[in-house]
């Protein structure tokens, strides 16, 4: 079976992203809000057409600034639905803003997303699954999977035979055995 190692080493468009994000621990609350929008935005598409839209989508979404986005009205969905630079789906489009506005009403007992998704792990994919429907808005089993993959709370990301893989391991990422846990 072919991994995403097998292919996005060298690759233009896949080897940063590969080989310096997929997979590290995420402590920056607009780079966890940004793989969510991302994620969700996948839904249905390429890996590839997001890196792409990458700028666009940072552009739109004001940084990934998570109090800009849930201060987002009606004028700036409109914006949004009428950016060729990002995916103009409603149901993404109003996921963000609200997964935004949710994450605000989070930090006041979590302190920041960060907080939240540190005070539930560990958690298998399955319970991580149910919580993130519960809590957010279009996180179906791939998205959730491959966000917590992304940002380190989930193995996965990297084959044991990548070299990537063990420049995660010496960092101690919150899915690994033994691994310390961050503090809040």
């Amino acid at each position: 079976m072919s991994s995403y190692c097998d292919y996005a080493p060298g690759n233009p468009i896949h080897a940063h992203y590969h080989d310096r994000e997929y997979g590290f621990p995420v402590d920056d609350e607009a780079v966890l809000f940004e793989r969510l929008i991302l994620e969700i935005n996948q839904a249905g598409l390429s890996w590839e057409l997001m890196l792409k839209k990458r700028e666009g989508f940072r552009a739109a979404y004001d940084g990934f600034d998570v109090d800009k986005v849930a201060a987002y009205g009606e004028r700036d969905r409109t914006r949004l639905l009428n950016d060729a630079g990002i995916i103009r789906n409603r149901l993404k489009v109003d996921a963000a803003i609200a997964n935004a506005r949710r994450i605000v009403e989070l930090r006041a007992d979590y302190g920041s997303f960060k907080g939240w998704i540190e005070s539930h792990h560990p958690l298998d994919k399955a319970d991580w699954v149910k919580l993130f429907r519960k809590t957010f808005k279009f996180t179906g089993g791939e998205i959730v999977g491959e966000f917590l993959m992304s940002t380190g709370y989930l193995p996965g990301a990297h084959r044991e035979t990548c070299p990537i893989y063990r420049r995660i391991a010496r960092i101690s990422p919150p899915w690994m055995p033994g691994a310390k846990k961050a503090k809040k």
